[in-house]
């Protein structure tokens, strides 16, 4: 499923169901976030962003997936959990600047490189997630 886009005409429309839907993409999410923590916790090119969490990620990590999951089209985890992700409010602790914006989108697509996603998934998932990402500025 990783290795193919979206087909003219077909039936398939979110992200989540592009990752597998109910049968795979919960799995593909989680992955995706691993990988994505695992990366940002040991790449020196993500420093700065590691800089901005607490030692322990197991929480952020959770977060992540469970967000991740409805904003590709699945089930509100996070919704149900904690209510509307307010995102930008709970960024503002932090100096989110275009350099940890760009160190973000570094490490996520660095993981959809190695979970090995298709090309275009991974230009259609980057271009979305860029305007999160670039939407969580606040220097």
């Amino acid at each position: 499923m990783l290795n193919q886009v979206e087909e003219a005409g077909s039936s398939k429309s979110t992200f989540f169901e592009l990752l597998g839907g109910e049968e795979k993409g919960i799995e593909h999410i989680r992955q995706l976030v691993e990988t994505f923590y695992d990366i940002m916790d040991s790449d020196p090119k993500a420093q700065g962003l590691r800089a901005m969490h607490p030692a322990d990620l197991t929480s952020a990590r959770e977060k992540l997936f469970m967000f991740l999951t409805g904003w590709t089209g699945g089930p509100q985890l996070y919704i149900e959990r904690y209510g509307h992700p307010m995102l930008r409010k709970r960024h503002l602790p932090f100096a989110v600047d275009e350099s940890a914006r760009d160190q973000w989108m570094y490490c996520i697509i660095k993981a959809m490189h190695q979970l090995g996603y298709d090309d275009e998934l991974i230009k259609k998932l980057a271009t979305q997630l860029y305007g999160v990402a670039d939407f969580m500025r606040n220097q």
